[in-house]
């Protein structure tokens, strides 16, 4: 593809904005970033998700008590003209004392090859992946490194997450049911400075058919979706929340455990960590110790907010204990 124009906008919110309450945001895909120097909570987001924004590209809302938010402030626009049909999933993550944000994006432009299903209602085969943005602070501006993905050109990837194994950055992500019909959770080295993948073939994790009970969606595929790692301080064990749709129970988050404590797995699911038509799961800690799980709920166009949840660690597995009062 040729190389876009990409432009970038800060600028932080007015002291005379009003704060925002969590049910006034409508979010998918919610990330929170934990700053420790500054002791405030940051809420990363895709721009179309509200009416109005008049920009395609990521935004950050700004807590001291995950309750009340500030006002949103831009810190990545795409251009215009690139061609996009939808931003997703961005995630903010500090490596080596710089920040790097993931953003899926979607283009109005179709891959190569056929269908694995000879169905009309089959979803088209578009160019979609994650690419990986780069700058000195979590409030931006982000700026890319390429024009490309940082997953493979010819896959259809999303919803990739960063986590450094053994001294070694890795992005893990989701190989997409439409091009697979059995999607896959897959990983791929990323280059110390996270520039590009290193090259080679991404390693498979896992299938979505490994998942506690799952069948064929409505669309006849079985979907990897919105993958999160943490390791345990505890046990040093590695675990994974991942999101599916099982039949009866609709969106869930699915936890799975590294049996050998790397990433490279195998990997065991564990069994289902939320049942209640809500996922795209991550953890945090927060300024007074607890582990928390982020999601959206419900899946329903349009209606979806942010949902925390408090988490106990045993070392062993992750067990969802109660709701936070937002």
């Amino acid at each position: 593809m040729a190389a876009a124009v990409w432009c970038f906008s800060g600028g932080a919110a007015r002291a005379d904005e009003p704060l925002l309450k969590t049910a006034d945001i409508r979010i998918r895909d919610p990330y929170i970033y934990a700053e420790a120097q500054n002791k405030t909570y940051y809420l990363y987001a895709q721009s179309g998700k509200r009416e109005g924004r008049g920009f395609s590209g990521v935004e950050v809302y700004a807590s001291k008590d995950l309750v009340h938010w500030q006002p949103p402030r831009r810190v990545l626009v795409l251009p215009d003209d690139a061609g996009l049909q939808a931003v997703w999933a961005p995630e903010m993550h500090r490596y080596k004392g710089q920040y790097y944000l993931f953003v899926t994006l979607t283009y109005d432009r179709t891959l190569s090859g056929k269908k694995p299903v000879e169905d009309g209602h089959w979803p088209a085969l578009q160019m979609r992946g994650t690419h990986i943005f780069h700058a000195d602070n979590p409030l931006g501006p982000f700026k890319p490194f390429k024009s490309g993905a940082h997953t493979p050109a010819d896959w259809m990837a999303l919803d990739g997450t960063f986590f450094a194994d053994q001294g070694k950055p890795y992005m893990v992500f989701c190989h997409e049911w439409v091009q697979l019909v059995d999607g896959t959770m897959d990983c791929v080295q990323l280059k110390d400075d996270l520039s590009d993948a290193v090259a080679g073939q991404p390693k498979l994790l896992f299938k979505a058919s490994s998942a506690p009970g799952i069948g064929p969606s409505a669309k006849g595929g079985k979907i990897t979706d919105g993958c999160f790692l943490y390791r345990s301080p505890k046990s040093k064990r590695l675990f994974m929340t991942w999101s599916t749709f099982i039949p009866g129970k609709e969106y869930c988050v699915v936890l799975a455990r590294s049996e050998s404590g790397g990433i490279g797995g195998p990997w065991k699911q564990q069994g289902l960590l939320y049942t209640q038509d809500g996922g795209h799961a991550m953890t945090f800690n927060t300024f007074d110790g607890r582990l928390l799980m982020a999601l959206h709920q419900p899946n329903s166009r349009g209606r979806e907010r942010l949902h925390l949840f408090e988490l106990a660690d045993d070392g062993e597995t992750l067990r969802l204990k109660a709701e936070v009062n937002l």
